[in-house]
């Protein structure tokens, strides 16, 4: 039974809830634990680590996505309590979020001869780009992303991240919890858990549209003495269907209080 959802987006990035819907969402679910983990930025409405909101126990977080040689990936930090260095970080990203996000919507309107209905602003994602798309265009928002603005297509820029270690050390100084997120969803699955040798933890529980072998990440878990970790990831307000049950919940909440 799945009780703490560990990947839960709001509107501060590129997710639906807000603090304030949370709790029911969380609620409809059966969850009792939810972490906010943003993309690149920190909750500024959550003042701890740890909080209760409505009788529902939420985990300050984030996902910071790095550069890793080969591929990039992305890391959650747990417990959040945010040090100035990782704030001017994240602004930084911020900014390079609002110019790549320009330059996306600039080539999909000259490509399609349209207006898209969004603006460029700190934590803009590609999923607010397909929505707009989808809103004006006869693309559906999972044709957006494989046909325009996913990677390698016509309109797709990369965004500026720091590196793998820049990114865990920041982590690392701001968090009581540092995993690699969603392990499958990575080109090099292996090379990605190799990574984990200098993390706390990996997510273990995430819902994967494929069959997946969790065999390697259970060996990684293993190997390097990880804490595990899940969540929904959670774009939209449906909550719980990844997760923590009572007793992965108690060893992840003993590493962030």
């Amino acid at each position: 039974m799945v009780v703490a959802d560990l990947h839960v987006h709001t509107t501060r990035s590129d997710g639906s809830l807000t603090l304030s819907t949370l709790p029911d969402a969380a609620d409809r679910a059966g969850v009792d634990v939810v972490a906010v983990t943003d993309h690149d930025r920190v909750h500024p409405s959550l003042d701890g680590p740890l909080t209760t909101r409505d009788a529902l126990t939420v985990v300050h977080g984030i996902e910071l996505r790095v550069e890793a040689d080969d591929q990039r990936l992305d890391l959650l930090g747990y417990g959040l309590d945010p040090t100035a260095e990782l704030r001017e970080e994240c602004d930084r990203i911020q900014q390079n979020r609002r110019e790549r996000g320009m330059r996306i919507v600039e080539c999909v309107e000259d490509r399609l001869d349209v207006s898209l209905p969004v603006e460029p602003r700190a934590g803009l994602g590609r999923p607010h780009i397909a929505r707009a798309i989808a809103d004006v265009s006869e693309y559906g928002y999972q044709e957006a992303f494989e046909e325009l603005i996913g990677d390698d297509c016509p309109c797709y820029v990369a965004r500026e991240v720091p590196s793998f270690e820049r990114g865990r050390r920041l982590l690392a100084a701001a968090c009581g919890l540092v995993g690699l997120a969603h392990p499958f969803r990575y080109p090099d699955t292996e090379g990605a858990l190799a990574r984990c040798a200098r993390l706390d933890a990996v997510e273990r529980w995430y819902p994967y549209d494929r069959a997946v072998d969790t065999e390697l990440v259970e060996n990684a878990i293993a190997r390097y003495d990880l804490v595990p970790t899940g969540g929904s990831d959670a774009h939209d307000e449906t909550l719980g269907r990844a997760g923590l049950d009572a007793a992965a919940w108690e060893r992840v909440r003993a590493e962030i209080v």
